[in-house]
This record gives structure tokens, C-alpha cells and sequence, in this order.
């Protein structure tokens, strides 16, 4: 938003402009006298317009890509009843995310509310074999034990979810179109059980990354935000770790559409959430084992150092021996989250 003294200062240029544009034209009787004669006028002189600047076109595929555009969400339903517990109810949900149907599940606790809500981003699952609500079962559980209303997503091309066949090949930023979507979807939608002031996010693996998407493209949307065991904030280390090393036939296309980091470091830089850290307003808090083979803690570490630089309020949990799944050290992770949530959206 310009500032009151910015305007004031373009509408005085203006009515400047108009007063020099008045005064050359000569349209009134006091200027036709004292005009001189058509044979030894000078030319009228108009004054030059001053060209606006281009703007060059933003990438849609791209966190500013992403940042520009308007994100909308809404539409949540709830369907089938999945599960019923003493302590909570598991419904099929959809709701609109930018235009797409998206699937998922949604844990309503029992009591009385409003409770506060969780958005879940899980990581990598083949989309073949994907089921509604997998990857994330156990905080899906044990969060809506404690009073969250969880909302886990299924992602474009996943479940139920509408189809969008460029995602993979636009690096799969259309997930954080969804998770952004998801937590419009709770704060329009209406129902009583749900706090539309209290919204925090929680992602695994590659849901970290859509986490730290998030936060950069929507920052304000969420209160407080949790990234699992995350892939790196820079997309190029992610696709030469999982994808350009097991020679996944989707990288020649990706590289043919955009060009590898070598060729077009321009568009891989602004692939990366970390370029645009400055953007966080939230919270962040990141769990990582020392033994994770499948996302290398040096990823946090960096991601980490990333925010810190830029002032922001992160913090990196570490765990001795602990590796991509947070099997023996899952529940201590959890309690940190809850109260980490806990200080932040309670």
C-alpha cells in the first residue's frame, strides 16, 4: 500500500501535468491575443509523455509465480464417515482449491468447540497406489485426540482429487496451491466446530517442503508451522538427490521445459522458498534425525541457518540415531509439537 504522502505527491504531479497541458494549449480569449501571428509562431510544443516502465512478466512457475496469484479456497464437505472414536469422528472431506477438487480426510474432535486446526501435508507416495488420508496416520490420530481438528489433504492427482497433468513436470508446486487452499477451505467454511483464528501446518518429508512453500508464498495464513524429517528448500538438490540419480525419465522433461540449474539458474532460484525467507511472519519448528538417509539433516541445517539469518523465529530439533520414519523418538517429536502448537495456537 502507497503511503498518504506518496499519493499526495502523484496527484500534485497530475494536476501539474493538466495546469502546463491547459496553459500550452492557448484556448482562451486573453491567450488569442496575445498570440503571435501564424507567419512568426513558434511550433506548439507538447510535452513528452514519459514511457512507463515494462514489468516483466512473472513466471507462473515459480514462487513469485505463486505469490501473484490469487489463492482461493473453499467449498469444504464433509462425505462418508471413515472412523468413529470415543474422542473424535474421521469424515471424507472435499473442499476447492484455485479452481481443482481436492480430496482428503478431516478429524473433527468430540466436545464442544471451536477448536483450533491443522492443515497436514504427507510426503512422497506414488499417486498409483495413494489412498485417501495416507502417510500421515498417526499424527492424524493422536493430534485429534488432543483437540485439533485435522485436515490432511490428498494433493492434486491424488485420491479423488481433480487431475493436473503438467504438476510433475511444473516441479509439483501445485501441492502448495492445495495446502493453501486447505486452510481457506477451514477459515470460510462456516461450521462451528472450527476457530478460523487459530490454523496451524504440519508437513513430512516432501510436505516439509510444501511447508516451507507455504509459509513464503501465504505468509500471515497460517499461525504456526511444523515440517517433519523435510526435503531441502532448493527444488535442484531435491530432484539431483531422489530423481536425476535413479534416472527418472519425468528430469529430461523437467530439464526440457526449464532448463537444468546450469543452464537457467534464473528460474531454479526462483523455484526455491528459501530465495524468498524474508516473507515468513510465523513460527517454524523442524524435526530432523541424525540417521536420516532419505532427507539429509545438512537440508535442515541449511534451511535452518536460512531463516535465522533473516531474523525469522525457526528452531531445528535434532535427534541422536533417529531416522526418516521418527520411529523410537515419534512420540517425544510429538509432544514438542504439541506444545509448541500448543503456545502458539491455544
Amino acid at each position: 500500500m502507497r503511503s498518504r504522502p506518496a499519493t499526495a505527491c502523484a496527484t500534485a504531479a497530475l494536476l501539474l501535468a493538466v495546469t502546463v497541458g491547459c496553459t500550452d494549449g492557448g484556448d482562451g480569449d486573453e491567450a488569442a491575443r496575445d498570440s503571435p501571428s501564424p507567419s512568426t509562431s513558434a511550433p506548439t510544443r507538447t510535452p513528452s509523455a514519459t514511457p512507463s516502465p515494462t514489468r516483466t512478466p512473472v513466471n507462473p512457475v515459480s514462487i513469485p509465480g505463486l505469490i501473484a496469484r490469487e489463492h482461493t479456497g473453499s467449498g469444504l464437505k464433509l462425505g462418508s464417515v471413515i472412523t468413529r472414536t470415543s474422542d473424535y469422528t474421521s469424515y471424507e472431506v472435499t473442499y476447492k482449491a484455485n479452481g481443482l477438487t481436492i480430496s482428503g480426510l478431516v478429524n473433527i474432535p468430540e466436545g464442544k468447540g471451536p477448536f483450533p486446526a491443522l492443515v497436514l501435508a504427507h510426503g512422497y507416495i506414488d499417486p498409483a497406489i495413494y489412498t485417501t488420508g495416507r502417510g500421515l496416520n498417526r499424527e492424524q490420530d493422536l493430534l485429534a485426540r488432543n483437540g485439533y481438528i485435522v485436515l490432511h489433504t490428498d494433493y492434486r492427482n491424488h485420491a479423488r482429487s481433480s487431475k493436473d497433468p503438467g504438476n510433475d513436470v511444473d516441479l509439483r508446486l501445485g501441492y502448495t496451491e492445495d495446502v493453501i487452499g486447505a486452510a481457506k477451505a477451514l477459515k470460510s467454511s462456516g461450521r462451528p466446530e472450527i476457530d478460523a483464528d487459530r490454523v496451524g501446518l504440519l508437513g513430512r518429508s516432501m510436505g516439509g517442503g510444501v511447508v516451507y512453500n507455504s509459509l513464503v508464498v501465504a505468509p500471515g495464513l497460517f499461525d504456526a508451522a511444523v515440517a517433519f524429517a523435510p526435503v531441502s528448500s532448493r527444488p535442484e538438490e531435491n530432484i539431483d538427490h531422489f530423481q536425476r540419480a535413479e534416472g527418472d525419465p519425468l528430469v529430461a522433461r523437467i530439464d526440457a521445459k526449464h532448463g537444468t540449474p546450469e543452464e537457467n539458474p534464473k528460474f531454479w532460484r526462483e523455484a526455491s522458498p528459501v530465495t524468498y525467507v524474508d516473507r515468513v511472519t510465523e513460527p517454524l519448528l523442524i524435526h530432523h534425525g541424525t540417521a536420516d538417509d532419505t532427507c539429509p539433516i545438512v537440508w535442515s541445517r541449511q534451511t535452518a541457518a536460512a531463516f535465522e539469518k533473516a531474523g525469522k523465529d525457526v528452531r531445528l530439533r535434532t535427534y541422536q540415531g533417529e531416522g526418516h520414519t521418527f520411529y523410537p523418538q515419534w512420540r517425544r517429536s510429538m509432544d514438542s509439537t504439541m506444545d509448541f502448537f500448543a503456545r502458539h495456537l491455544r
